[in-house]
C-alpha cells in the first residue's frame, strides 16, 4: 500500500489488463479515468519492463473518451493546429502552455462554481431553482476567453504592429531572412484572430 501523498502504481500487462496495486484489483481505463477525476494520483508501469507508461496511457483514456457519441471535447481546429506543432519550432514551448492553460482555467472554473454555489445557495422563496444567473455565465465566458488571449501572448515575439503599406510590406520582407519564423508569426496572428473573433 503506498503512502499517502504518493501515487499509486498501476502494472499494465502483457495481456492489456491494468492491476491496481492500491486496492489489489484489476481496473479499466474507465476507471483510470474516474480516478483523475476523483483528484486520485497515479502512475502506470510496464509490468514487465517497469517502464513509465502513464502518458500514452492517459492519451489513450483521450482517444476513448473523445470516440463517445456526444463527449467530444477536442474541436477539429484545436487539434489541427496541435498535430501541426509536432516537429515545429514552438513544440518545446507548446507542453508548458498548455499546462499553464489549464491550471489556469480550472482555477477559473473553480472559483466559478462557487459564484453559482452562492447564488443558488437560498431558500426556495428567495431563489427560483431553475433560475441561472446569465450575467455571471457572460463574464465567465469573457474572462475564459481572456484568458486563452493571455496565454497565446506568450507566443507572439513582437507586439501586435498597424497594418503596412504595400511597399513597406515588400520592403520588410524582403529584409526577413528566416521565412520560418515569418510563417511562425503568420500562424500565431491567424490564431490571435480567431481569439479576438471569440472575444466579440
Amino acid at each position: 500500500m503506498p503512502a499517502k501523498d504518493e501515487p499509486v502504481i498501476i502494472k499494465k500487462y502483457a495481456n492489456r489488463r491494468l492491476y491496481n496495486t492500491g486496492t489489489s484489483t484489476y481496473v479499466t481505463l474507465e476507471d483510470l479515468a474516474e480516478m483523475v477525476k476523483k483528484g486520485e494520483e497515479f502512475t502506470v508501469q510496464d509490468a514487465k519492463s517497469g517502464d513509465d507508461i502513464t502518458h500514452p496511457v492517459l492519451t489513450q483514456i483521450i482517444f476513448e473518451l473523445e470516440n463517445k457519441d456526444g463527449q467530444n471535447m477536442l474541436p477539429i481546429p484545436f487539434l489541427r493546429q496541435l498535430i501541426a506543432f509536432y516537429g515545429d519550432q514552438m513544440q518545446m514551448v507548446v507542453p508548458s502552455f498548455l499546462e499553464q492553460s489549464m491550471i489556469a482555467f480550472s482555477k477559473e472554473q473553480e472559483r466559478f462554481r462557487e459564484q453559482m454555489k452562492n447564488a443558488v445557495s437560498g431558500t426556495p422563496m428567495d431563489v427560483a431553482p431553475f433560475t441561472v444567473p446569465m450575467k455571471a455565465i457572460e463574464e465567465q465566458t469573457k474572462r475564459n476567453i481572456e484568458l486563452f488571449q493571455n496565454a497565446m501572448r506568450m507566443f507572439a515575439p513582437f507586439p501586435p504592429q498597424a497594418p503596412a503599406t504595400e511597399e513597406a510590406a515588400a520592403d520588410s520582407g524582403s529584409r526577413q531572412g528566416d521565412g520560418d519564423l515569418q510563417e511562425l508569426k503568420e500562424q500565431i496572428a491567424a490564431m490571435q484572430r480567431k481569439l479576438d473573433q471569440m472575444g466579440n
